[in-house]
């Protein structure tokens, strides 16, 4: 009886045994089936994620692109725009009076980083006869070389004195003209073809800003009369307005230093010296000049700010000396000097838009007809900042019949951008 249940027993077991053995297998059977399915889709996504995959060589050049087309958009560069527009109207004396357009002169830079930077300004003009005038009022390239310097190269305005490299936009100008002399032949310099260094520095309590530079130098115009039959020749004016090429060879070195003891006041002292050429003769032959030598050029000058609240006083006098040349040259003739000197004086009235301002300007020179004394004044409204409405009128006193001697009346709308 005893042997009948062990075997029972042990026949029961084993038949358990195997049934979950078989479960067992089958179960894990299932399993890796499921497994495999996985990893054959898993498998199926890395090929197509590897079919739309670069190459190593389509990922350099997708580098290189990203690289090139993120410049723009890094603030290691900076690109700006800005400038100054007018237009207005001029009734003179012995004319009739007419609109006209001043100048557009849109002005450039480019900046990358705080190490270089270029900087243009054109100018464009409508003539009286209505073309359409175009020049490179300056254009240079900045090294930054450090807190206290910059080199400059290119054609740059001239640094002598304030008026024509920081006063003469008309939208800062505050009359819509020019203090006689400090326009387009007159006694001060306009711009220079070279290098120049340009910076500030701190004398204990007292600030400082300077320019040096070395140039092409000015041209010189001479005038040929003819008397008893007797064809003499006199200096008829100095250009000084970039050039190029240095006809001559003679190199001119010059500078300004400003001295700023407090805040709202300046004074500055200019000085420039070397040689310069006739190469032109005013209404005759140049073809004819030969033999010119070389006549000494020297210019001196001085200017100075004083800002108070609403009033400014400002002022600045130039002296452009040439010396003679009596030699064996065509035009051989004595030197001449040009001379101007202006103050003027604004206020703005006490909370409003507008403001009175008065200039008054001697300038003088080897000629008669030019030779001018002006009173200027004038009355501004200031819609914003930089967008001013000026009307002016001024007494002039030159020779009589001469451009110099009509008295005029100006209006000029001004917009800085």
């Amino acid at each position: 009886m005893k042997i009948t249940n062990l075997a029972i027993t042990t026949a029961v077991t084993v038949f358990i045994s195997t049934v979950s053995i078989a479960s067992l297998a089958e179960s894990s059977v299932d399993e890796l089936a499921k497994r495999v399915e996985r990893m054959q889709q898993e498998m199926d996504v890395l090929k197509q994620q590897l079919k739309n995959s670069a190459s190593k060589e389509e990922v350099e050049v997708i580098k290189q692109d990203v690289a090139t087309a993120g410049e723009w958009l890094q603030p290691d560069t900076l690109i700006h725009m800005s400038g100054y527009a007018d237009v207005g109207y001029t009734d003179t004396e012995s004319a009739d009076g007419s609109f006209n357009v001043g100048t557009f002169s849109p002005i450039f830079h480019f900046q990358y980083r705080d190490i270089v930077m270029l900087e243009a300004e054109l100018e464009i003009e409508v003539g009286d006869d209505g073309e359409t005038e175009t020049a490179l009022e300056y254009l240079t390239i900045d090294w930054f070389m450090n807190d206290y310097m910059t080199l400059v190269g290119g054609k740059f305005l001239s640094p002598v004195g304030q008026f024509r490299q920081n006063l003469h936009p008309s939208w800062i100008n505050k009359l819509p003209s020019a203090p006689p002399g400090f326009g387009h032949d007159g006694a001060a310099p306009v711009s220079d073809v070279g290098f120049q260094l340009r910076g500030g520095f701190p004398i204990g309590s007292v600030r400082t800003n300077y320019a040096l530079y070395v140039s092409n130098g000015p041209e010189l115009v001479a005038e040929m009369e003819e008397e008893d039959g007797e064809i003499e020749f006199e200096l008829d004016g100095v250009e000084a307005e970039g050039f190029g090429s240095d006809n001559d060879g003679e190199k001119v070195v010059g500078g300004r230093l400003g001295l700023i003891p407090f805040a709202g006041f300046e004074l500055g002292i200019s000085a420039a010296s070397g040689q310069a050429t006739v190469t032109s003769i005013h209404g005759g032959d140049s073809s004819l000049l030969g033999g010119e030598r070389a006549r000494d050029y020297d210019v001196i000058g001085a200017d100075f700010n004083w800002q108070y609240k609403a009033f400014n006083l400002r002022g600045e006098y130039v002296e452009t000396e040439v010396g003679a040349d009596t030699g064996s040259g065509t035009a051989a003739s004595n030197g001449a000097t040009w001379d101007t000197w202006y103050t003027q004086g604004s206020y703005r009235l006490y909370q409003s838009k507008w403001e009175l301002v008065g200039r008054y300007t001697d300038f003088d020179s080897p000629h008669n007809t030019q030779d001018q004394q002006q009173w200027a004044l004038g009355v501004n409204y200031l819609f914003t900042n930089n967008f001013i409405g000026k009307f002016s009128y001024e007494f002039n006193d030159g020779q009589t019949g001469s451009d110099a001697d009509d008295d005029r009346f100006l209006f000029q709308m001004a917009y800085g951008f």
